[in-house]
This record gives structure tokens, sequence and C-alpha cells, in this order.
């Protein structure tokens, strides 16, 4: 049984990505939730950065089924697992099932980063409106010094620009 740390984490990611070898860095963050006992970081966070790498690596199936784990392990990551599902329906050209679970998103409190992620999806399966409505949702719900809200004015002010939509209040906050 592992006992994660944040610091062996971190190592087996920088490893990998100067290898620049997302399918063994799958493979190993896949195992090391199998074997995962506790640590500082959750089974689910590991299996969402392993669900990361499997559709990085090109294994939409695979990332999904890590994306699947992590919703059923229940624990706290990165961004809610609904959010990369729905990515990787889309990915798998199912975006009805996609948008029912971006749906169910759309009704949970998700946290600023899932919110972005959802965006970004929508924002990249052609969607601008959608993609629009999650960014401003999730700005003005974020605190201003959420490391997450800078990163979120961007994202809706460049939505914003490729709709062709003038610049508003919470664009001049983008500097």
């Amino acid at each position: 049984m592992a006992y994660v740390t944040r610091e062996h984490l971190d190592r087996l990611l920088e490893r990998a990505l100067l290898a620049d070898d997302h399918s063994s860095l799958a493979r190993q963050l896949d195992d090391l939730a199998e074997t995962y006992s506790a640590g500082d970081v959750s089974r689910a966070s590991i299996l969402v950065l392993a669900a990361e790498e499997w559709r990085a690596a090109g294994q939409p199936a695979r990332a999904m089924e890590c994306f699947q784990r992590a919703l059923e392990d229940g624990g706290e990551a990165s961004i809610d697992p609904r959010a990369g599902i729905a990515d990787t329906l889309f990915e798998l050209e199912r975006p009805d099932e996609a948008r029912e679970m971006i749906e169910a998103l759309r009704v949970a409190s998700v946290s600023p980063a899932t919110a972005h992620n959802v965006a970004e999806t929508l924002v990249a399966y052609g969607d601008l409106q959608a993609g629009l409505e999650w960014a401003t949702q999730a700005v003005l719900a974020c605190d201003d010094d959420d490391p997450e809200h800078l990163a979120l004015l961007r994202t809706r002010y460049r939505i914003r620009v490729d709709l062709g939509l003038p610049e508003d209040d919470l664009d001049a906050l983008v500097s």
C-alpha cells in the first residue's frame, strides 16, 4: 500500500514531463491509485491526473475509466471528475451525453477550476455562448484572491473577443 506525498507525485510528474511520455505517466499514476492507502494527495486526484495523461496519450477510453473511478472514489480532486468525463465524451463523439453531464454540473456547486474546465471544453467543441456563460458565472462566484480568478477573467475575455462582443466591466479587470 502506498502513502502518497505531494513531493512523490511532483517527482513522478517531473520525470514524465521531461521524458514526454504520457502513456508511461498514466500507467504509473494508475498503478499508484491502485496501491494507494493514504497521503497528502487523494486517490481521486491521482485518478484525475491519470485520466488527463491517458487523454494526452490519445487513449480517451482509458481516460474515461479513470475519471469514472475518481468520481466513484468521491475524494477531493483539482476538478470535479464529471467535467473530465464531459470533455472525454465530446472527444469520443458522444455530445448528447457530454451535455447531460454538463447539465448535472450546472445544478451542482462546482469549484472555479471545474467551471473553468467546463467553459474551455464548451469552447473547444464550438459552443462559445455556453462557454461564456460558464466563465462569467465562475468569475462572479470566484473570490478575487482565488488563483483561478485571473485565469477565468482571461478565458472570459478571449471568448468575448471571439464572439465579437464589446469590452465590459469584467473585461476591464484583465490586465
